[in-house]
C-alpha cells in the first residue's frame, strides 16, 4: 500500500465516523491494519561467494544455521540459485540469498536478469575482505536502474581479532577506522563516488555499524514501507526498541475506534467479546516486536551466553514469555480496577436512552486504548531490560 492509498483509507474513515455509519468505519479500520501490517518488502543480499552473505540472512532474521528454515553456510558457494528467506515473525518480509556474482552460473553481465531484479526494494552488497570490480558493476548497474544498494563489509569481529593478538598496542576504533578507509579507497579507485560503507559482525549485531546501517535503511525506504523494516529488525539497540513502541503506539487509536465501532451494535455483551478479542491480537503483535516470546528469548540467550532463566527474572510483565489467551487477558485486565469499571460502565450506558450507544462507544474507546498503551509500556521497558541484561548493564529502565 503506498502513500496516497493509505491516505485515501484514512479518509474514508474519517468520512465514515462524521456520518456515524459505525460499520463502514469499523470495515475500513480493519482493511487499512490489514494492509499496513502485510505490507512486502523484499531485500537483496548479494556478492561474491563465501563473503557471509546467507549467515547475514540468518542474523537479520534472528535465527541460527541449525534452525528449521535457516540459509545454509560454509565456506565455499552454498547457495546455487534465488532463494527466498521470509522473516518467521514477519513473512512480508523476506530477505533473498542471491548466488555469489561472477561466479560460471552467474557472469556479473546478466546478473541482475538472472536473479530478477525488479522485485527488490534495495541490495546489500556484502564482502569479507575487499570489494572487487565484480561488485563495483554490480552497483552500477542497480544505480542505473533507480534501485538502492548499500556496501556491508562482514566478518568485521574476525578482523578486530586478528588484529588484537598481533598488535602490542591494539585500539579497536583505530583498527576499524583502517578497515573503513581500506574499503572506501578501494572502491572509489574502482569508480564508485562517496561510497558508504558499513562493518558488521553478523555474529554480534549490536556492535559496529548495524545500527547504522538500519537507520540508513529507514531513512532511504519509502515511509509506507519503514514499519515493515522496523519490526523485522532484531532489538539491537535501545534505540530501535523505542522505534518499535513509537510505531506500534501510533496504532492504538485504530484499534480503539474500531471497538469503539463495535461498541455501537446494540447487542448487550458482543463489544467485550470483541475488546479483549483485539486486546489479544494485539498484545501478541507486542510481544513478538519486542522479541519477548519464548523462542526468541531463548534463541538471545544461546547467542549472549546470558542464562535463560536471568533473562526471565527481569522481565516484569505478565504477558511476557505466555502464549497470550482471553484468559490471561481477563486475568491482567482484572488487575487493573478502573480499566475494568471503565468496561462494566460501558455495559451499562447501554440501557440509558438515546445518549447510551455513544457513551458505551466512548466508554470502548478509551478502556481498550489505556489498556493497549498500559501493555505497551510494558512490554517495551521489559525488551530493554532483557537487551540491557545481555551487555551487562545496569537493567533498571
Amino acid at each position: 500500500m503506498d502513500i496516497k492509498e493509505e491516505w485515501v483509507i484514512l479518509e474514508e474513515i474519517k468520512e465514515a465516523l462524521q456520518n456515524s455509519d459505525q460499520s463502514r468505519a469499523a470495515e475500513n479500520i480493519q482493511k487499512y491494519l490489514n494492509k499496513v501490517e502485510n505490507i512486502p518488502l523484499n531485500i537483496a543480499i548479494t556478492g561474491e561467494t563465501g563473503s557471509g552473505k546467507s549467515t547475514f540472512v540468518n542474523a537479520f532474521r534472528g535465527i541460527d544455521k541449525e534452525d528449521d528454515g535457516a540459509a545454509p553456510t560454509g565456506v565455499v558457494e552454498t547457495t546455487m540459485e534465488v532463494t527466498p528467506y521470509p522473516h518467521p515473525n514477519y513473512p512480508n518480509v523476506t530477505l533473498w540469498d542471491l548466488p555469489g556474482i561472477g561466479t560460471d552460473s552467474f557472469p556479473a553481465e546478466q546478473y541482475l536478469e538472472h536473479v530478477g531484479f525488479e522485485k527488490f526494494d534495495f541490495f546489500i552488497i556484502i564482502c569479507d575482505t575487499r570489494f572487487r570490480e565484480n561488485d563495483v558493476k554490480l552497483a552500477q548497474e542497480i544505480q542505473k536502474m533507480g534501485k538502492k544498494f548499500y556496501f556491508v563489509r562482514s566478518k568485521i569481529d574476525n578482523d578486530v581479532y586478528n588484529e588484537k593478538r598481533s598488535q602490542r598496542e591494539f585500539n579497536e576504533e583505530t583498527t576499524l577506522a583502517q578497515i573503513r578507509e581500506d574499503c572506501i579507497k578501494g572502491l572509489q579507485k574502482l569508480g564508485v563516488k562517496a561510497p558508504q560503507v558499513f562493518l558488521v559482525s553478523s555474529f554480534d549485531l549490536h556492535l559496529y555499524d548495524f545500527r547504522l546501517l538500519e537507520e540508513t535503511l529507514e531513512r532511504e525506504l519509502p515511509e509506507h514501507k519503514r514499519n515493515a523494516l522496523l519490526f523485522s529488525m532484531p532489538n539491537v539497540s535501545l534505540e530501535i526498541i523505542n522505534k518499535k513502541k513509537k510505531a506500534l503506539k501510533s496504532k492504538i487509536k485504530y484499534y480503539a475506534t474500531l471497538s469503539a465501532a463495535v461498541a455501537a451494535v446494540p447487542i448487550p455483551g458482543i463489544s467485550l467479546v470483541v475488546d479483549i478479542g483485539v486486546i489479544v491480537g494485539v498484545s501478541t503483535k507486542y510481544v513478538f516486536a519486542f522479541g519477548l516470546d519464548v523462542p526468541s528469548l531463548k534463541k538471545r540467550s544461546q547467542t549472549t551466553g546470558v542464562p535463560y532463566e536471568d533473562l526471565m527474572d527481569v522481565i516484569l510483565s505478565p504477558l511476557a514469555a505466555k502464549k497470550i489467551t482471553t484468559d490471561l487477558i481477563i486475568k491482567v485486565v482484572q488487575s487493573v480496577g478502573t480499566t475494568v469499571a471503565s468496561m462494566a460502565t460501558e455495559e451499562g450506558c447501554r440501557f440509558i436512552p438515546i445518549l447510551g450507544i455513544r457513551l458505551a462507544m466512548a466508554f470502548s474507546f478509551t478502556s481498550t486504548y489505556n489498556i493497549l498503551s498500559t501493555f505497551l509500556d510494558i512490554l517495551a521497558d521489559d525488551a530493554q531490560r532483557v537487551f540491557k541484561k545481555t551487555l551487562g548493564l545496569n537493567t533498571s529502565v
